[in-house]
């Protein structure tokens, strides 16, 4: 058989050079891999020092970097978080963190984390224990900074560490957080949209009125966000306070079996630390909140005639009934002070909630008051 000419073996040249190209860029992939893989380590080291500067301790009790070849991943295992500047001081311990970044997309972090997570004081056992199926968060930030923030969970409990026969702290089968800085707002007056779901949520510890699961969907701006720093809550508040800062929430849904309540307004705090503000709340099967709450009981005498005098300004005559049966005619009557409407084709009622200084009203009623926050 002839043997191939030089004029042949220069034709065959080409065919072999796809294969050549793609040998020498995964050869130089594989190196930046390793290049970015080998820095990783002292790049976290860096930042744990500096966050322990501030008063955030991270540690791992065991490391390791994978991911190759599209991924760099930190596998962290039995991960804790100290915040000693806190007031309490507070600590948190995970079974398990795995983060990863897509080497083509490093400005976004994807985390998962294992339960369960105790929470508690450093040096002291743990005060709660939470444990879910799922947990997932991601982080996308750029060089001016954090641009989105996100926590997915999915079948969360939330109980006493001691495992006590008390009622659950929380339970929820689907809860989503999500921040990002507001579009178009001034660096000295920082604010940041959030959003909050929850599915078949419940907090017996927290009311009796949350032992029955409730959905709920929160949509909101926080004006007069700063960074997060590792100070006392009584000192966060109060410097939100002092910056201006307020809560608007465009839109609150919660329902609750047959009842549902929708509403919009403004929060804040009072120089002294208490709430303030008001929420226009359009409720279905007000009576079952009212009488949920024991409405009947966490009045005062005075409250009661106060609210029936205000029952006989809007409807004449309604605070005749109201004062023939204190309890029930309130209940029954509460309505009439706001404005009938409909919500989602059922009969509704719109009512303001206000927050007066801590003191919380729901139409002419007092509920109740929230102690200063700072």
């Amino acid at each position: 058989m002839p043997e191939p000419t030089n004029a042949q073996r220069r034709r065959r040249w080409p065919l072999y050079l796809p294969f050549l190209l793609v040998m020498v860029l995964a050869m130089l992939w594989s190196g930046a891999w390793y290049y970015l893989a080998a820095r990783v380590p002292q790049e976290i080291a860096d930042l744990v020092a500096r966050e322990a500067r501030a008063g955030r301790v991270y540690d791992c009790g065991k490391q390791a970097i994978g991911g190759f070849p599209f991924r760099i991943e930190l596998n962290c295992s039995d991960p804790s978080v100290q915040l000693k500047d806190t007031a309490p001081p507070l600590s948190l311990n995970a079974a398990h963190a795995l983060l990863a970044w897509q080497i083509y997309e490093p400005s976004l972090v994807i985390g998962e984390f294992t339960g369960p997570l105790a929470l508690g004081v450093p040096g002291e056992p743990a005060r709660y224990r939470a444990n879910w199926q799922l947990t997932q968060s991601s982080v996308r930030a750029s060089l001016v900074g954090v641009e989105r923030v996100s926590i997915v969970s999915e079948g969360v409990r939330v109980d006493p560490a001691d495992g006590g026969s008390g009622p659950a702290v929380f339970r929820a089968g689907h809860v989503e957080l999500h921040g990002r800085p507001t579009a178009g707002v001034g660096a000295d007056n920082p604010a940041v949209d959030l959003a909050v779901q929850l599915v078949a949520a419940s907090a017996p510890a927290l009311h009796p009125i949350l032992a029955q699961p409730l959905d709920a969907d929160f949509v909101g701006v926080l004006h007069g966000a700063a960074a997060l720093a590792p100070k006392p809550w009584p000192v966060v508040f109060k410097q939100w306070q002092a910056r201006g800062g307020s809560l608007d929430i465009s839109h609150v849904r919660v329902q609750q079996g047959d009842v549902i309540a929708v509403g919009q307004g403004s929060l804040s705090l009072t120089t002294r630390g208490g709430l303030n503000g008001e929420l226009q709340v359009t409720v279905v099967e007000l009576a079952k909140v009212l009488q949920a709450l024991g409405i009947s009981q966490v009045v005062s005498q005075g409250d009661v005639g106060s609210a029936i005098d205000a029952l006989d300004r809007m409807l004449p005559g309604l605070g005749n009934l109201a004062r023939q049966n204190a309890g029930a005619g309130i209940v029954a009557g509460l309505g009439a002070v706001g404005q009938s409407t409909t919500l989602e084709g059922r009969a509704a009622v719109v009512v303001p909630l206000r927050f007066e200084d801590g003191d919380v009203r729901l139409g002419p009623f007092r509920l109740g008051n929230i102690p200063p926050l700072f």
